[in-house]
């Protein structure tokens, strides 16, 4: 990747343009390493696919709990797309989070102007997993799945350390640090504990189950 210093650089001879970012098996990578130009693009893409479903949304003939499952099926999907690589701010979850409510608020109908809750809305949709928790579930899967393969390149970048000195002042939030936090464990442990499939699938389904929104 690209950083400010580097205009271009040579391979094999031939010349190569850096970029700030570019678009790689579907996601937008930056010379920054920050995840919320492609959280943002995903969200937008997301808006996008649930305009798509304007037709559906109106319909009266099929059920309030049908179409929850095909947002869930059909729009969820496209905002998480690549999570399992994302570094969240607490910005950018509380994006994911206003998202979410947008799409049920769509779902029911209810016109911007209009004063409920959001936690009236949570309560009619009757869903118990929030899109930040799907998020973190896919994580903590694809932590899981990395950390049991041995000899894997993926594992050694996950786990592995750069030679130095973290810069001064506040640390910038690593993805390990999500996984760590959010299963309120530390690393040794989570060692461990991967090495099981179905304690693992249990633990992540207890933790994401109870995980609460950030404006809750």
């Amino acid at each position: 990747m690209a950083n400010s210093n580097l205009s271009s650089w040579q391979i094999d001879g031939e010349e190569v343009e850096a970029v700030t970012d570019f678009i790689f098996l579907g996601s937008k990578i930056s010379s920054d390493g920050d995840c919320s130009h492609e959280i943002q693009r995903r969200l937008l893409l997301g808006r996008k696919a649930m305009a798509s479903l304007e037709k559906l949304v109106k319909t009266k003939d099929i059920t309030l709990s049908t179409k929850v499952s095909i947002v869930r099926t059909m729009v969820f999907p496209v905002v998480t797309y690549g999570c399992e690589s994302w570094t969240i701010k607490n910005a950018e979850r509380r994006r994911i989070d206003a998202f979410e409510l947008w799409c049920w608020r769509e779902l029911l109908r209810i016109p911007w102007i209009a004063r409920r809750s959001n936690k009236s809305v949570q309560q009619e949709i009757k869903t118990n997993c929030s899109l930040e928790a799907m998020i973190m579930r896919l994580k903590l899967k694809y932590f899981g799945h990395i950390m049991r393969r041995q000899g894997s390149l993926k594992k050694t970048l996950m786990l592995g350390k750069m030679e130095g000195t973290r810069r001064r002042g506040r640390q910038r939030r690593r993805w390990i640090d999500e996984v760590t936090e959010a299963m309120n464990m530390m690393l040794l442990e989570l060692r461990g504990a991967v090495t099981d499939r179905c304690t693992w699938r249990a633990m992540v389904h207890m933790v994401t189950e109870s995980q609460t929104r950030l404006n809750d």
